[in-house]
């Protein structure tokens, strides 16, 4: 499987809003209720792009994923810090497609001289048809560290579900 990472544009909105709208629809990966208008995700791709990396994975020309860097909090003492965020394609989850992703996000973020990267993930203390926590597992295997949980912070699908937050200090 050939994978080819580059960096997102508007264009990729579609692609990219295909694969999100799935888990905002399906799950309780998303805290968003309703699925954004495209106007309104190729406007997020284009402020987050300005400052940070946004990626995407090619599979046969096909966006099968994407991640980005984001703000973590808006004072300027956590300029060094960032919020991660990763999406993969339903129908190409479990084939490494993520940790190939998240490597290069990693890298380019060591290379702008950024510190820490937090993931702020939905969990749930048992696994259910909206979510599982496939997600903390998988930012483990990339050497994040569980750092606190939010206890029913999230409702969706008339049920709670808890946060958490993972960090990983690219800097020791």
């Amino acid at each position: 499987m050939n994978i080819q990472i580059r960096n997102a544009t508007v264009d990729d909105c579609n692609d990219l809003l295909k694969i999100y709208s799935y888990y905002v629809e399906n799950t309780a990966i998303s805290f968003e209720y309703d699925v954004p208008s495209t106007e309104e995700f190729s406007s997020r791709i284009q402020n987050i792009s300005k400052k940070f990396p946004y990626l995407v994975a090619i599979i046969d020309g096909k966006i099968v994923g994407y991640t980005y860097a984001n703000t973590f909090k808006s004072r300027r003492a956590y300029d060094y810090s960032v919020e991660t965020t990763i999406y993969i394609d339903k129908e190409y989850k479990g084939k490494g497609i993520g940790k190939i992703l998240y490597t290069e996000l990693e890298n380019q973020l060591r290379q702008k001289g950024f510190r820490n990267m937090y993931a702020c993930i939905a969990y749930t203390e048992k696994d259910n048809e909206y979510l599982t926590n496939g997600s903390k597992c998988f930012h483990q295997k990339m050497g994040f560290s569980l750092v606190g949980t939010f206890h029913k912070t999230g409702f969706k699908f008339n049920q709670w579900f808890d946060m958490i937050w993972m960090e990983k200090l690219l800097f020791e």
